[in-house]
């Protein structure tokens, strides 16, 4: 019954495409609703962005849940993008239904595409961070990875998130501090980037550093009943800084943030390959690492 609920109403079989509905159901918003309040997404969806998105699991992104994903225990996924993790996620909860849900329509028919076959309790839908789609007490996890630090009133979102919980359910966040990553051996150009990275991401509305504010957030959004942690991405093998800085190379140069930076007169086009070529020589030296440090916290809904 509950996979009926979630169905969009026109089917795309001609395509192969698991079905999905829009959450919204195609309502205008009103001034103050999500559009007013959604940041303008710095990365964008070019195929860089989307091979960092798909190389996400539970080990990688969200090992501080993996004890709470048990079998039958109904899941949400908030800003799924291509629904590789959320696939993950899914498949530890299974039986118990699962839904991703995304801002953004071609993302959401790629995951419904992309999802495997003996997946069945996992649907993908369009949705609204800011106005979930659900009755209240609906999901016992709640989960949303690298999404609050692209939007504008985070607290907000939580809430809603919140909002949806079960009594005694869990919603669960993990974001990066752009702030606090940190790689050997230093460059002035990826110095640059980290600096223009910032720029551009809170012009768009967001906020870079969200990691050391996560907790903070948690408990504006009413917790009180919270867990907090860190862990870390390393990249430090020859094959993980070429993946690594291959792909940041690719942003840089080709993704919505070079789009943005350009747009805003932050960068030129010749700045961004200058910036493109600095990770391409830090992924070549053999002795070149590079973290990325996550803070992630556990709010129990009460």
């Amino acid at each position: 019954p509950f996979l009926d609920t979630i169905v969009r109403r026109h089917r795309r079989t001609d395509q192969g495409r698991r079905p999905y509905r829009r959450l919204d159901g195609g309502r205008r918003r009103e001034p103050g609703g999500y559009r007013d309040r959604m940041a303008r997404y710095t990365h964008g969806h070019h195929d860089s962005v989307l091979r960092s998105h798909r190389w996400r699991t539970v080990e990688n992104s969200a090992a501080y849940l993996l004890n709470r994903l048990e079998p039958g225990r109904s899941l949400l996924d908030v800003g799924c993008g291509p629904g590789t993790l959320t696939v993950d996620l899914a498949g530890r909860v299974a039986p118990g239904r699962a839904v991703g849900i995304d801002s953004v329509a071609s993302i959401i028919d790629q995951a419904a595409a992309d999802t495997p076959d003996d997946v069945a309790n996992l649907v993908f839908a369009v949705g609204d961070a800011y106005a979930l789609d659900f009755a209240d007490d609906s999901f016992d996890i709640v989960h949303a990875h690298q999404v609050l630090q692209h939007l504008n009133d985070p607290v907000a979102a939580l809430r809603e998130m919140r909002r949806v919980g079960r009594p005694r359910g869990v919603v669960a966040v993990r974001d990066a501090d752009y702030g606090a990553m940190t790689w050997f051996p230093g460059d002035k150009r990826l110095d640059r980037w980290l600096s223009l990275y910032r720029e551009v991401a809170i012009a768009n509305g967001g906020q870079p550093d969200a990691g050391r504010y996560l907790l903070h957030w948690v408990h504006e959004a009413g917790f009180s009943q919270v867990e907090a942690s860190a862990s870390a991405w390393c990249f430090a093998t020859p094959a993980e800084r070429d993946w690594w800085g291959g792909l940041w190379a690719d942003r840089v140069r080709h993704s919505s943030f070079a789009g943005h930076a350009i747009e805003t007169g932050l960068a030129t086009p010749a700045d961004l390959e200058d910036l493109a070529a600095g990770w391409l020589d830090w992924a070549k030296n053999p002795d070149g690492w590079f973290a990325v440090l996550h803070s992630e916290v556990i709010g129990t809904a009460t």
